[in-house]
């Protein structure tokens, strides 16, 4: 009948314990939790370790030892040639040098691997396992009887981590300000470039019948065992026979 009044039908009062449900289907960000991805130091977010530290790990892929400062483990992706500055210089010269006479010649260049300096000493980077060839080398050589101030660095040891190149322009890392490591800090004289191989560029040990592009572990040890002589004779004689470092 028009007008008539229907029954009101009461409110159900909802308990604060059942409250109405919005959705019966479940989400999946509900079912699986979102892990946030690692993080990137900035200059504002991380400290110069924590960025050192991130540079190794993340972008090179190179292992580090815990604790401060950052060292990198040697013995896994490569081990570690030290040497006096004056004689890594030298070095690096005569082997540019017959990098250049390569070119113009037969084409046979020396690929440049990393290189870094700290402190008055001199860092070269060789394959993994040089460190234990490196007394049966200098033997072979003939260098062995002599006092070099050559050592190496392999399984098990610890090597400050050069500060990581700050990017510059075309994406390459401009020099560093601190190339001859005067602050006692290791700064890279020719860093590792990342997304590339390491261990395809280190100087090691020629095999015969296998062809490779890294620099003869034996001509390195040669050129720097001659280099490590002419600096100690240098040192024991007058100051004004003493060389100037290469500067490039």
């Amino acid at each position: 009948m028009v007008g008539a009044s229907h029954p009101v039908r009461p409110v159900r009062p909802v308990h604060p314990a059942h409250p109405i449900p919005v959705c019966s289907t479940p989400s999946v960000a509900a079912a699986s939790p979102v892990v946030p991805s690692p993080r990137r130091p900035t200059e504002n977010g991380g400290s110069a370790s924590e960025r050192v530290r991130w540079w190794y790990d993340s972008v090179l892929g190179w292992p580090t030892a815990p604790g401060e400062p950052v060292r990198l483990r040697t013995g896994l992706r490569f081990d570690v040639l030290d040497v006096p500055a004056g004689a890594g210089y030298a070095t690096l010269e005569r082997l540019g040098q017959a990098e250049s006479a390569g070119r113009a010649g037969a084409g046979s260049a020396v690929p440049g691997f990393p290189v870094a300096v700290q402190g008055g000493r001199m860092l070269l980077l060789v394959a993994a396992g040089a460190a234990e060839e490196l007394p049966g080398l200098l033997e072979w050589l003939e260098w062995g009887s002599l006092p070099l101030d050559l050592t190496a660095v392999g399984a098990g040891g610890l090597v400050d981590a050069p500060l990581a190149p700050e990017p510059g322009p075309a994406g390459l890392p401009p020099r560093p300000p601190e190339r001859d490591g005067l602050r006692g800090a290791a700064v890279w004289l020719r860093p590792p470039e990342p997304g590339c191989e390491v261990g395809s560029s280190l100087p090691a040990l020629s095999v015969p019948g296998r062809a490779g592009t890294a620099l003869d572990l034996a001509r390195l040890v040669h050129t720097l065992a001659t280099q490590c002589h002419r600096v100690r004779l240098a040192a024991s004689g007058p100051p004004r026979a003493r060389p100037v470092a290469w500067v490039g």
